[in-house]
C-alpha cells in the first residue's frame, strides 16, 4: 500500500507563493533562464519567455538556433550568446529546458534512430542538467523526449505530455506510476489531463477543472513559462501545483468569452488577471 497524500489544489493555496514587497528593487524578485528554440520550432521558448516575463524581474533566453536572435527585440527579455549560457544559468534562481528542441530534424523523418537533432538536443540537455545539478530546473519538450532518466537533478519540475513520459520513462502514463517514479527519482512531476496531477513522490496535488482548448499548440509551452517563473521564488511543489491550476482557470475564464476558440497567446495574456481574480475569492 502507498503511503502518497493526496490533496486538492485550491484556489487558498494560490496564497502560500512568493508576494513581492513594496520596496523591491531590480531583481529582488527572481531571474530565470530559458534554454529552448529550433530551426522548426521557433515559437515554443518565445511562448514560454511570454509567460515567465510577468513573473519574474528578469529573463534570460539561450538557443543554439541562432536565427532566434532575430526576434529578441520583440519580447521581455535578454537574449544571451550561446557561449555565455553557463554564466546566465548560474546566476539565475531557476531555470527551463527543453520547450522548442528537436527529437528529430523533421517530422517525417521520425524512427527509433536517434539522429543529428536528437544528438544535438541530447548533448545540450545532458550538459547543463549534470552542470548545474544543484539549480531549480524545469524540464519539458524535447529535452524529455530524448535524455534519461539518471540525468534527471533533484527536485527538477518534468512537464511531459504522455508521449514524452512514455518515451523517458518506459512506462505507460498513469497517475500511479508517476506517484512512483517522482519518488524514485527525488523530482515532481507534473500529469496532464482533464484531471491534473502534481507529485513529489509524497504529496499528490488533485487538480480538476479546465478544458479542451488546453490541447492547443503552445499551451504546455505557456505552463512550462509560469511554472518557472514561479519556481524561482518558491518551493518546486507548489510552483508546479499553483502553474497547473493557474491555467487550468484561465482555460476556463477564456471559454465563457470565446468557447473552445482560443489559443496559446491568449491563455499567456489572460492567466495573471485570473491569478489576481483567484486570490480574492
Amino acid at each position: 500500500m502507498n503511503d502518497y497524500r493526496m490533496t486538492t489544489f485550491e484556489a487558498d493555496d494560490l496564497k502560500k507563493l512568493w508576494k513581492p514587497r513594496e520596496d523591491s528593487s531590480g531583481e529582488d524578485n527572481g531571474q530565470v533562464t530559458i534554454i529552448g528554440g529550433s530551426g522548426l520550432f521557433h515559437g515554443a521558448p518565445m511562448l514560454a519567455v511570454k509567460a515567465a516575463s510577468r513573473i519574474v524581474d528578469m529573463v534570460f533566453f539561450g538557443s543554439p538556433e541562432r536565427e532566434l536572435e532575430k526576434v529578441s527585440k520583440l519580447n521581455s527579455f535578454i537574449w544571451i550568446p550561446w557561449e555565455e549560457v553557463d554564466q546566465y544559468i548560474a546566476k539565475s534562481d531557476a531555470v527551463l529546458i527543453g520547450p522548442g528542441f528537436m527529437r528529430f530534424r523533421a517530422e517525417g523523418e521520425q524512427s527509433e534512430k536517434c539522429d543529428e537533432e536528437c544528438r544535438k538536443t541530447r548533448e545540450i540537455t545532458k550538459n547543463l542538467l549534470v552542470k548545474f545539478p544543484e539549480k531549480k530546473w524545469v524540464i519539458d519538450g524535447g529535452s524529455l523526449q530524448v535524455m534519461d532518466t539518471e540525468w534527471v537533478p533533484k527536485n527538477a519540475v518534468l512537464t511531459p505530455n504522455k508521449k514524452e513520459f512514455e518515451l523517458m520513462f518506459n512506462v505507460q502514463y498513469s497517475m500511479s506510476n508517476i506517484e512512483l517514479l517522482a519518488n524514485k527519482f527525488k523530482c515532481i512531476i507534473v500529469y496532464k489531463g482533464s484531471t491534473a496531477y502534481v507529485s513529489d513522490g509524497e504529496t499528490t496535488y488533485e487538480i480538476s477543472g479546465g478544458n479542451a482548448g488546453l490541447t492547443k499548440g503552445g499551451t504546455g509551452d505557456i505552463l512550462a513559462g509560469i511554472i518557472v517563473g514561479l519556481l524561482a521564488k518558491n518551493p518546486p511543489l507548489l510552483a508546479a501545483a499553483a502553474g497547473t491550476y493557474l491555467i487550468k482557470k484561465t482555460a476556463e475564464t477564456l471559454f465563457e468569452k470565446v468557447g473552445y476558440n482560443f489559443n496559446a497567446d491568449d491563455v499567456a495574456e489572460a492567466v495573471f488577471g485570473v491569478f489576481r481574480e483567484q486570490l480574492v475569492l
